[in-house]
């Protein structure tokens, strides 16, 4: 699920830098997906050889990018709680839009 709207990652590995999410449009490849991501460590990357970007949240050209699992969309009829998560958030949205 994309980092920001919560929606979900379809898309095949690996993740290209021009790859963007289907509803909010925000990069996919940056650093907020990715596995080594981790907030406080050198440059919030668990890759020692990695340099990390400014920006965690564009598009990057990092050699180390490796989308987390936990972003990675299940298929449908896979998890029902997926299913379940996505509905909810459908419903949360749609309380504040007129």
């Amino acid at each position: 699920m994309c980092w920001y709207c919560g929606s979900p990652i379809v898309d095949a590995d690996p993740i290209g830098r021009s790859l963007r999410c289907a509803e909010c449009g925000k990069d996919l490849r940056v650093c907020r997906h990715c596995r080594f991501y981790l907030a406080g460590a050198r440059g919030d990357c668990s890759e020692p050889n990695a340099e990390p970007p400014q920006d965690k949240e564009r598009g990057n050209f990092c050699d180390w990018f490796s989308l987390n699992v936990r972003f990675r969309s299940e298929t449908v009829g896979e998890n029902g709680a997926r299913r379940k998560a996505v509905s909810a958030k459908s419903a949360f949205d749609s309380l504040f839009s007129n």
